[in-house]
This record gives structure tokens, C-alpha cells and sequence, in this order.
């Protein structure tokens, strides 16, 4: 097996564009009026490039310089409806994406092609629009439906079941000043069919521990068009074991992301950049940005 892979496999536990959690915008806590249809169009952009392991850069020349930037276009439709007298949603979400390597990964080459379609349900026990006070839970599911293949190191599908929990509490803080705060966990199938991704020949099984996300922030309402906001996350756990070897990859990551939403007459226009502050094990996220637009009828 090419030696740049093995060494990609001692601190990487998936690529980083597969890596993100559910990165909530401002007033997604905010539960929806029942009996509406949404359609979301986003553009997600990133760029990864330091590889750390245990907390510093790796400087071997194979990894000293690489690049992986990751472009997907995204739609989601969902409806939202009442359960058991409570607001709720239903959504599926599909994606095209591109992800190319450079400089030190440049001869693993890219990919083209779908991404893993997921499936989600939230609810919301408590959604009291007076005093701007929201409780939301968040079931996630994502089905191995992406381009796949174990010949390669990265792939644009995961291969495997992946299942994540979110809860999601926002209030008001003081004036048109929100604080919002999530945790979601995020479970992961076995990928049975791992071979080049896991510096093999033959295919091996790939487990991964679950990784736990906290993010929170303050919501900011500008005016009656316009919404900033700002988010801290940390995410931690996600070591992977091949054929049951643990791979002591446990990811430890800390980063920020900040949003601007304009709500128009013509739907919700939101833009959002962020990056890694911290990076423990993995390539580090060095910019991403998203433009999103998302119409209900």
C-alpha cells in the first residue's frame, strides 16, 4: 500500500468533508408554523490543509504541503407539521459534490459525484413564540447511498449507516440579543468493504467510535431584514479501529462559524464562513463557506 496513505491512516479518521456535524444557522431552533413546504439550495465550500497528529503538524515530506478542497451543492425539502400536538418536520436532503487534492495529495486524485443522502425528523417539546423560547430534538440518518470505492483513499460516500442525535435550546438573552446552544452525537455503521482508506489491499472492516458536537453562540437581530450570528463548536471522540486494531485517532477539534441571514420577500438568504482554531488529529479546516437560500410555499 502507497506509503502516503499509510500515513494519512495513523491520524485521519474520514475525510474532512465528510467529518462536519449539523451545523445549525441562526433561528434554525426556531420551530416552524405548521402545514409548510421549504426548499434549501446551498452552496458548501472547504478547504483542509495542515495534517496534525496528537497536536502538532506533520513535516514528513509526503504531508508537509496538502490540500483537499471540497465544493457540494445541496437540496433539502422538508415539511413541517404538528405531532402529537407538538411542531415537528420532516426532511430528506441529496447532494452533488467535488472534492480535489493538491500539493503533497495531489497523486491520490479527486472525485466526483453523489454524496450519502440523509433523512431527519425534528420536534420541538417546548416552542413558545411569545417569549422566544425554543426546544428542539433532531434524529438523523444517513444512508450509504454516495460514490463509493475502496481502491481509493478518499471517497465522496461513507459506506456505511451513520445515525446522530441532536438537542437544540435557544432563548432570549437581553433585547434582540438570542443565545442558542446544541449538542448532537453521532453514531457510525461499520464500513466492511475499507481497503485503500485503510492503507490495505483487501477490504477490512472500519468501525468508529461516536463523536459528541457542542455548539453555541449568540443570534443577533440586526433589523427586520437582517440576522448575525456567531458559533463556537467543539467536537471530540470519533477514534477509528481497523479489524478491531485501535488506530488512537481520537479527534479533538475547535472552531467557529459566522452567519449573516437576510429574510426577504422572495425567501432566506444566508451566508456563513468559518474555520479550525484547534486541531488535534486530522487535516485542518482552514476556511469554509456557505451560501444558502431557502424558500417556503
Amino acid at each position: 500500500m502507497h506509503a502516503l496513505a499509510k500515513a494519512i491512516l495513523c491520524v485521519s479518521v474520514c475525510a474532512p468533508a465528510l467529518c462536519a456535524a449539523i451545523e445549525l444557522q441562526p433561528n434554525d431552533v426556531v420551530a416552524p408554523l405548521p402545514d409548510k413546504t421549504f426548499a434549501l439550495f446551498s452552496y458548501y465550500g472547504t478547504e483542509n490543509r495542515t495534517l496534525y497528529k496528537n497536536g502538532s503538524p506533520v513535516s514528513t515530506p509526503a504531508l508537509r504541503d496538502p490540500l483537499i478542497e471540497s465544493n457540494s451543492a445541496v437540496l433539502r425539502l422538508s415539511r413541517s407539521y404538528s405531532l402529537f400536538g407538538m411542531p415537528a418536520v420532516s426532511l430528506v436532503q441529496v447532494a452533488y459534490s467535488d472534492l480535489q487534492l493538491g500539493g503533497s495529495l495531489s497523486t491520490l486524485g479527486g472525485a466526483s459525484g453523489a454524496a450519502d443522502m440523509s433523512l431527519a425528523t425534528v420536534i420541538w417539546p417546548y416552542a413558545n413564540r411569545d417569549t422566544r423560547t425554543y426546544f428542539g430534538m433532531m434524529g438523523y440518518l444517513t444512508l450509504p447511498t454516495g460514490s463509493y470505492a475502496s481502491d481509493r483513499v478518499f471517497s465522496l460516500g461513507e459506506n456505511r449507516y451513520r445515525l446522530e442525535l441532536q438537542l437544540a435550546f435557544q432563548k432570549p438573552i437581553v433585547g434582540d440579543l438570542d443565545g442558542m446552544i446544541s449538542v448532537d452525537t453521532r453514531w457510525f455503521g461499520a464500513n466492511s468493504s475499507c481497503a485503500a482508506a485503510c492503507a490495505s489491499a483487501t477490504n477490512v472492516t472500519l468501525n468508529q467510535k461516536p463523536i459528541t458536537t457542542l455548539q453555541l453562540g449568540p443570534i443577533y437581530k440586526i433589523n427586520e431584514t437582517f440576522t448575525a450570528g456567531a458559533s463556537y463548536f467543539y467536537v471530540t471522540g470519533g477514534s477509528t479501529s481497523i479489524n478491531g486494531l485501535s488506530q488512537n485517532n481520537e479527534i479533538k477539534t475547535q472552531k467557529f462559524l459566522l452567519s449573516l441571514v437576510a429574510y426577504t420577500d422572495v425567501g432566506r438568504f444566508s451566508l456563513q464562513y468559518g474555520r479550525d482554531m484547534e486541531t488535534y488529529n486530522g487535516f485542518a479546516q482552514s476556511r469554509v463557506l456557505a451560501l444558502r437560500y431557502m424558500r417556503s410555499f
